[in-house]
């Protein structure tokens, strides 16, 4: 894995992603920036009746507080590629794909 520098605002995302995952225990975490520079983290939500990816979540914490477009998103987890229903939910919004980081907050490439 190659190290992969990132621009500050992305990095803050890289960071807000671990935070909530950490806080939570969560199998992921995610943070989205909105087209004004607000900022949204989520966890996975895994409930009997609702499941949501961390990244849905959080890009539906975006749209809930009034967001119709979103800059970037990255995503903290084990796994290393984005599901597709997350992904969609990214594109609707403009995002075309988020960073990827491990638990550790290294960049994937």
């Amino acid at each position: 894995m190659t190290s992969v520098e990132l621009d500050p605002e992305d990095a803050k995302l890289v960071t807000l992603a671990r935070s909530a995952r950490a806080r939570n225990g969560a199998a992921e975490g995610a943070a989205v920036r909105d087209d004004i520079g607000r900022t949204y983290a989520a966890t996975t939500v895994a409930l009997p009746s609702l499941s949501l990816t961390a990244l849905q979540a959080a890009v539906a914490a975006a749209v809930s507080s009034g967001a119709q477009r979103l800059e970037a998103a990255a995503v903290v987890s084990d796994a290393t590629e984005v599901d597709a229903d997350s992904a969609a939910a990214l594109a609707d919004l403009g995002v075309k794909a988020a960073i990827s980081a491990d638990s550790s907050g290294a960049v994937r490439s």
